[in-house]
């Protein structure tokens, strides 16, 4: 695990945040055991911002990977940075189970995706699923 949150707080370095100045970064490690990285991605235009966690699992996705395992979140927060709900349905999407929510300071907290978003939309919510 310490080297998906290395990854992750590696990546916050890499953040476009020149709005908030609010940067972070994430880390997922696919089934194949390959880690990617990824940092939120801000836009003049708020509503197209990217957070660092889609950004990470996006990028996983489109190298082929079709499991992840686990994914590490960091920023600099008084306590260990947890991801937005748009984030988690979307970790839901690709059953991202554990969470390592981190922050600047070297804390972290361990959860699941059920503790997270305990009534996740998925494919069986879809009609004709």
């Amino acid at each position: 695990m310490e080297e998906l949150i290395s990854a992750a707080l590696i990546a916050r370095g890499s953040a476009y945040a020149p709005y908030s100045r609010f940067a972070v970064g994430a880390a997922v490690r696919g089934g194949s055991g390959r880690i990617y990285g990824g940092s939120n991605i801000e836009n003049a235009s708020y509503g197209l911002t990217m957070c660092a966690e889609r950004v990470a699992i996006f990028k996983a996705v489109s190298e082929g990977e079709k499991e992840i395992a686990a994914l590490a979140v960091a920023a600099d927060t008084p306590s260990p940075a947890s991801p937005c709900g748009a984030c988690r349905q979307v970790m839901a999407e690709f059953g991202i189970n554990e969470v390592v929510m981190c922050n600047t300071k070297g804390e972290r907290r361990t959860v699941t995706l059920a503790e997270l978003l305990p009534y996740a939309f998925d494919k069986a919510d879809l009609p004709g699923e």
